[in-house]
C-alpha cells in the first residue's frame, strides 16, 4: 500500500477485521506527525499464539482483499508478537503476557516532551 491511499480506508479495514477475528483491547493511536513510520498504530491481543496467528492472518487477508496491497508482516511463525506493516498502518498483534512487558501503547501515546515545557 502506498503513502497516497486515504489512510482513513485502512484504518477501518484493519479495525474492522481485528473486530472480526475477536482480538482483544484493541487500540488505535494516531501517529501523524509523530513519526513517518505511517499514519496508525494498532495495537491488540489475542488470547493465544494460535489466536495471535489467526488474528494476523485474518488480517493480511482483509487488507488484501480491500485492494490495499500486500502488507510485510514479521513474527508470524512464532505467534508472540506479530507486526503487519500496511503502509499507512502498523499493527502489533500480541499474546496478553507479551504485550504487558513491552508496553507499547503506553510509549505512543505519551505526551510530547515539547508540548510539556510549552505549558
Amino acid at each position: 500500500m502506498s503513502r497516497n491511499d486515504d489512510p482513513s480506508r485502512a484504518i477501518k479495514t484493519v479495525l474492522s477485521s481485528l473486530e472480526d477475528s475477536k482480538a482483544e483491547n484493541i487500540v488505535s493511536i494516531d501517529i501523524q506527525g509523530k513519526s513517518s513510520l505511517g499514519d496508525y498504530m494498532v495495537v491488540a491481543s489475542g488470547r493465544s499464539h494460535r489466536h495471535v496467528a489467526a488474528v494476523a492472518e485474518h488480517l493480511l487477508k482483509a487488507l488484501k482483499d480491500a485492494g490495499l496491497g500486500q502488507a510485510r508482516v514479521e513474527g508470524l511463525q512464532a505467534a508472540d508478537w506479530v507486526l503487519i506493516d500496511a503502509g499507512d498502518v502498523i499493527v502489533h498483534v500480541f499474546r496478553p503476557e507479551v504485550r504487558e512487558f513491552y508496553n507499547l501503547e503506553k510509549m505512543w501515546q505519551a505526551p510530547d516532551l515539547e508540548e510539556e515545557t510549552l505549558h
